[in-house]
């Protein structure tokens, strides 16, 4: 007994403010790892939050397919600008310029030849008097200004017709290849109800009714997208299921070319 006593007394005994000190210290390590733990979670669910709405916009229908916004569409730039008016005395010149000319040709039936002749006859007339008249009463002759052509503008202008044109031709070279049906068919439909269209109404008036909408199309849509888009989904789906039906009753007896059969193999 006497040698436990000694050796419990030989052991260190620990002072109270030290005991005190460990456990704050040891309550801390266990409050940072909690709170560390926390912000871990906190950090993950706002990037799972800040992925389900991106995952959400990209599986938003758009119409066409279309994947950048109607401005970009239509080519960027001063045209696009016409024609989704951002400056609107532009595209009222514009538009208004068509609609005269439209109202020129097409029912007072005058000829453009005529009608240019005619037009530099006047302004030259009058600018000839003007500066002859300056000299007997003495004031100072008109100011003719310099008229040109911008070069960006109609650059871009080219630029943007020429891209159009040439997917407009790999697009029919396509359909003529004879690899897609549906494309066929919806190429064979335009261009008939276009030939009917042509038959009750001259080029000129065509030409006018495909400017008033593109000066009215895309700015409708950009400001109805959402209501739009939703309503092509719906006209889309239908699109497809009539096709589906029309496919699986006809179109699927016809006999392929031998293009598709290499494509198989």
């Amino acid at each position: 007994m006497a040698d436990e006593h000694k050796h419990e007394e030989s052991l260190p005994s620990l002072d109270p403010a030290v005991e005190v000190v460990e456990r704050e210290s040891l309550m801390e390590k266990i409050s940072e790892k909690i709170h560390h733990n926390k912000g871990d979670s906190s950090s993950s669910s706002d990037d799972e939050s800040e992925k389900k709405p991106s995952s959400l916009k990209s599986k938003v229908y758009r119409l066409f397919g279309r994947e950048r916004p109607v401005h970009k569409v239509l080519g960027g730039g001063k045209p696009a600008d016409i024609f989704m008016w951002k400056n609107k005395k532009m595209s009222g010149g514009v538009l208004g310029g068509a609609t005269v000319a439209w109202v020129l040709f097409e029912l007072i039936e005058y000829h453009l030849l005529t009608l240019l002749c005619h037009v530099m006859i006047v302004t030259l007339a009058v600018l000839f008097l003007w500066s002859n008249a300056t000299i007997f009463i003495h004031k100072s002759p008109p100011k003719i200004p310099e008229v040109h052509i911008p070069e960006e503008p109609l650059l871009q202008l080219v630029s943007g017709l020429r891209i159009e044109i040439n997917r407009g031709f790999s697009s029919l070279r396509e359909i003529a290849s004879g690899r897609d049906l549906k494309k066929f068919l919806i190429a064979i439909s335009g261009l008939w109800i276009l030939s009917i269209l042509g038959g009750c109404c001259s080029f000129l008036t065509l030409a006018y009714i495909a400017l008033v909408l593109l000066f009215t199309v895309p700015l409708v849509y950009d400001k109805y997208e959402d209501k739009v888009d939703s309503y092509g989904e719906k006209a889309m789906a239908e699109l497809k299921k009539q096709y589906a039906v029309l496919d699986a009753k006809l179109l699927s007896k016809i006999p392929r070319g031998p293009l598709k059969d290499k494509k198989k193999d």
